[in-house]
C-alpha cells in the first residue's frame, strides 16, 4: 500500500504537466492568430492576393486591309487557343484524354510533351480554333483553359494573295503588304489585372493596366472588280496555252495606282503552309524577263526626242535581215521600206536595230534609264525588282542593236506597265503605288509630249486591221499597244522552243486612262506569239474595265456614217 501512493502521485503529476503544456500551446496559437488578424491583417491580405492576382493580355484586332472602295481583303476573326497548367492537368489523366480527343491530338504525345514541361505553368495545347470547339474541349476539366486570340482571314483567297501576303500564328506579317505595313497594321494588346480561383477561373476583374489598341486600317489601290476579272482572264489564257506561269498589271494611267495585279500559279493565304515559295512569289513585281518587241516604241521615242528622225522618216529594211558584227538580225519577212509607224506595225527588228545603231550609245542608254528601265518602279514591296540594264560602257554594237527589240535587258511586268504609262501621260513618269492615293503623285517629264503622242498614235496601228495585235482591239475604243515575243535564255544561250509572250497597251487613245501589261511564260500549245497569247487577255480585261469605270467610247461612228449604214441595210 505504501508503494502505490508514490506511483499514483507520479502519474497525476505527469497528467497535469501534459495538460498544462497543451494549454500553453493552444494559448500560443490563439495569441498568434490574434496577432496576425489584428496587427498584420493588411500583410496577409496582400500575400493572398498576390497568389491569386494575375496580369493578363487583352487581345486587339489587327488592322483591316481593304480595296480602294472599302471591300475587306484581310480581316481578323476571333478564335480561341487552349492552354494548360501541366501540374494540374496531369493529375486528371482521364480529363486530359477527353481534351486531347476533342482537339484531335495524339494522347501519348500530349502527355510526353506536358511531362517534359512540367515545370511550366503555361503550355499551349492547340491554337486558333473555333470558340465552340474550344469551349466543348475544356468543359469540366481542371487545369485546362481558354485564351482569346484573333486569326487572319482572306475573303478573296488566291485571287489577290500575292498582293496581301499573310501573317503567322502570332499575327506577324510574313509576306506582301502584311509584311511591308506590319507596324501600321499590328494591334497593341492591352493589360488587365484579374483575380483567379484555384481552378484558374476568373472571379473578378481588378483593374485595366493598359488599354488595348486595334491596328490601323489600310486602303489598297486595288479595285476588286477588276482584280477578279484580271485573275480569271489570265488563268483562262494560261490554261488554254498550257503555259508555265503568267502575270498581268493594270494601272490607272493618271495616278499610277495599281488597279489589278494578278499572278499564276497562285496560293490560298488561308492555307499557305502547304504551298511552295514559288507559288507565293509576286511574279509581276519580283520576276524579270526580256520583253522582246514591246521595247520598240521606246527605241523610236529615244530617236525622235534626239531629232534624228521624224514621223515621215523612211527606213529600208530590205532584204529582211542584216548582220551586226557577223550576227544575223532577221525580220519575219522582207518588209522593204517602212516609215516609223510601219516598223511598229510590222514589228521590224531590222528597222528598230538601224534606228538604235544610228544613236550614240550614251544617248540611247540615258533615254531608256529615263523611261524606267533598270530603275526601281517605286512601289513598296518585298523583293521588288529593278530589272537588268547594262551600262553603255559595256556595250558592243550587237548589244546596242538587240537592245532595240528587247534583248539584253530585263524588266518586270510592273516595270513594263509603268514605262508604258509615259505614252498615256504625254511623256511624264511617276512611281506606281499599291495603296490608294488621295493626292496626285509627283511626275517627271522624261519624254517630249509631242513624241509621246506621236508614238501612241503609231502603236494604234499595231492594234489595227493590219497590225500584229488585232486581238487586242476593243469595239468602240481607240487602243494602242505593242506585242512582244522573246526566246527564253539559259546558261547555254537562247532556247529554240521556249518563249515569253507579252503585250502592253493604253486605252482610250484620245484620253488615256488605263495602261496594262500582260506576260505569259512558256506557252506550249495554241500558239506562242504575244498577239495571240497575251493580247486577248488585255482585250478581255479592258473591255470590262472601261464599262465598269464608265469611260466613254472614243471610236464610235459619226451620225452620218450611222445613217449611211442604216440606209444600205434597208436597201
Amino acid at each position: 500500500m505504501s508503494d502505490s501512493v508514490p506511483t499514483s502521485s507520479f502519474f497525476a503529476t505527469r497528467h497535469y504537466f501534459v495538460l498544462t503544456l497543451i494549454a500553453l500551446l493552444f494559448s500560443g496559437l490563439i495569441a498568434r492568430s490574434a496577432y496576425l488578424q489584428v496587427f498584420n491583417q493588411d500583410f496577409l491580405l496582400d500575400e493572398g492576393s498576390q497568389r491569386q492576382l494575375r496580369t493578363i493580355e487583352t487581345p486587339a484586332y489587327r488592322g483591316t486591309i481593304m480595296d480602294r472602295f472599302g471591300t475587306p481583303l484581310a480581316v481578323s476573326t476571333p478564335v480561341d487557343s487552349v492552354w494548360v497548367n501541366p501540374k494540374l492537368v496531369l493529375q486528371d489523366i482521364n480529363g486530359l484524354k477527353k481534351v486531347a480527343k476533342s482537339l484531335g491530338l495524339n494522347f501519348a504525345d500530349t502527355v510526353d510533351n506536358l511531362k517534359q514541361r512540367a515545370d511550366k505553368e503555361f503550355v499551349y495545347l492547340k491554337r486558333q480554333i473555333k470558340p465552340e470547339l474550344a469551349s466543348k474541349a475544356v468543359e469540366g476539366v481542371e487545369g485546362v483553359y481558354i485564351q482569346r486570340e484573333y486569326s487572319r482571314f482572306y475573303p478573296a483567297g488566291e485571287v489577290v494573295s500575292h498582293v496581301l501576303g499573310f501573317t503567322d500564328i502570332d499575327n506577324m506579317g510574313r509576306e506582301g503588304l502584311e509584311l511591308v505595313y506590319q507596324d501600321w497594321l499590328k494591334a497593341r494588346a492591352g493589360k488587365r489585372q484579374i483575380l483567379r480561383n484555384r481552378k484558374g477561373e476568373v472571379v473578378e476583374n481588378i483593374s485595366q493596366v493598359e488599354a488595348a489598341r486595334a491596328g490601323n486600317d489600310l486602303y489598297t489601290s486595288i479595285d476588286m472588280r477588276l482584280q477578279y476579272i484580271t485573275y480569271r482572264s489570265l488563268a483562262k489564257a494560261i490554261k488554254y496555252h498550257d503555259a508555265k506561269s503568267g502575270s498581268a498589271v493594270l494601272l490607272d494611267a493618271k495616278s499610277g495606282e495599281v488597279l489589278a495585279i494578278a499572278n499564276l500559279p497562285s496560293y490560298n493565304p488561308n492555307q499557305h503552309k502547304d504551298k511552295s515559295a514559288a507559288s507565293r512569289r509576286n511574279r509581276a513585281i519580283t520576276d524579270v524577263f526580256e520583253p522582246g518587241s514591246t521595247i520598240k516604241p521606246f527605241t523610236l521615242a529615244a530617236a525622235l526626242d534626239k531629232k534624228l528622225y521624224s514621223q515621215d522618216s523612211r527606213i529600208n529594211t530590205a532584204p529582211g535581215y542584216m548582220k551586226v558584227t557577223g550576227f544575223p538580225i532577221r525580220d519575219f519577212s522582207n518588209y522593204g521600206v517602212l516609215d516609223l509607224a510601219g516598223i511598229l506595225r510590222k514589228s521590224s527588228n531590222v528597222g528598230a536595230s538601224k534606228i538604235a545603231l544610228s544613236m550614240q550609245p550614251q544617248d540611247l542608254w540615258q533615254a531608256f534609264k529615263n523611261y524606267g528601265f533598270g530603275e526601281h518602279p517605286g512601289v513598296s514591296f518585298p523583293a521588288s525588282s529593278s530589272g537588268y540594264f547594262n551600262h553603255y560602257s559595256n556595250w558592243q554594237p550587237l548589244d546596242q542593236a538587240t537592245m532595240a527589240f528587247g534583248y539584253g535587258l530585263s524588266v518586270s511586268t510592273l516595270q513594263l506597265a509603268r514605262s508604258y504609262s509615259l505614252f498615256a501621260n504625254e511623256g511624264r513618269i511617276q512611281d506606281v503605288s499599291l495603296l490608294r492615293r488621295d493626292q496626285p503623285a509627283e511626275s517627271t517629264q522624261v519624254m517630249q509630249a509631242a513624241t509621246a503622242r506621236m508614238v501612241l498614235e503609231m502603236m494604234e496601228e499595231v492594234v489595227g486591221p493590219k497590225g500584229s495585235a488585232k486581238q487586242a482591239a476593243i469595239p468602240g475604243y481607240r487602243v494602242a499597244g505593242k506585242t512582244g515575243t522573246a526566246k527564253k535564255s539559259s546558261a547555254g544561250g537562247y532556247l529554240e522552243d521556249s518563249y515569253v509572250a507579252v503585250f502592253a497597251g493604253v486605252v482610250p487613245v484620245s484620253n488615256p486612262r488605263l495602261v496594262m501589261a500582260v506576260m505569259i511564260n512558256e506557252p506550249r500549245q495554241n500558239g506562242y506569239y504575244g498577239g495571240i497569247v497575251a493580247a486577248p487577255v488585255f482585250q478581255e480585261v479592258l473591255s470590262h474595265a472601261l464599262r465598269l469605270m464608265n469611260i466613254s467610247p472614243d471610236d464610235l461612228p459619226s451620225s452620218g456614217e450611222v445613217v449611211r449604214v442604216a440606209t444600205r441595210a434597208i436597201l
